[in-house]
């Protein structure tokens, strides 16, 4: 919003999470943010329509779920493509996932479109990154289930 963003809408699946962002949001004096309960492994149907889609953090917390995760990293990409519109974009920042292992996951309805920037590190003569950012670009063969 502070960069000129509109139609701008924040889930969780916590009420205490929403209620802690709507309070940040008022002391930054931001009102124009939709902030919704939902939990993105079983959307209602009123999530849809968006044109840009941004987990920083979710899809790692999902993955580290010891409940079936691997079941729920499949729910979490078909409701990415079912809320996302074809050519829509999807940013994710990731602690969890090299940048290798996601363009597995999202090889399926997604095109990979470009690797964000993000700090490195050097150990022992090589270097490498603690985090992924890359973006995303839905398919128009993507099958939204």
């Amino acid at each position: 919003v502070k960069h000129g963003f509109s139609n701008i809408t924040g889930i969780d699946y916590s009420p205490s999470a929403i209620k802690l962002s709507a309070s940040i949001l008022e002391k930054e004096g931001l009102s124009n943010i939709n902030l919704k309960v939902e939990d993105f492994l079983s959307l209602s149907t009123k999530l849809s329509g968006f044109h840009v889609c941004v987990d920083k953090g979710t899809f790692d917390a999902i993955s580290l779920n010891p409940d079936n995760a691997v079941e729920k990293r499949k729910q979490y990409v078909m409701s990415l493509s079912r809320v996302l519109e074809v050519k829509g974009f999807f940013l994710i920042t990731s602690c969890n996932w090299t940048k290798a292992e996601l363009l597995d996951v999202f090889s399926e309805g997604f095109e990979f479109f470009e690797e964000l920037p993000t700090p490195k590190f050097s150990f022992g003569g090589r270097s490498g990154n603690t985090v992924a950012a890359l973006v995303f670009q839905k398919s128009e063969t993507s099958v939204d289930k």
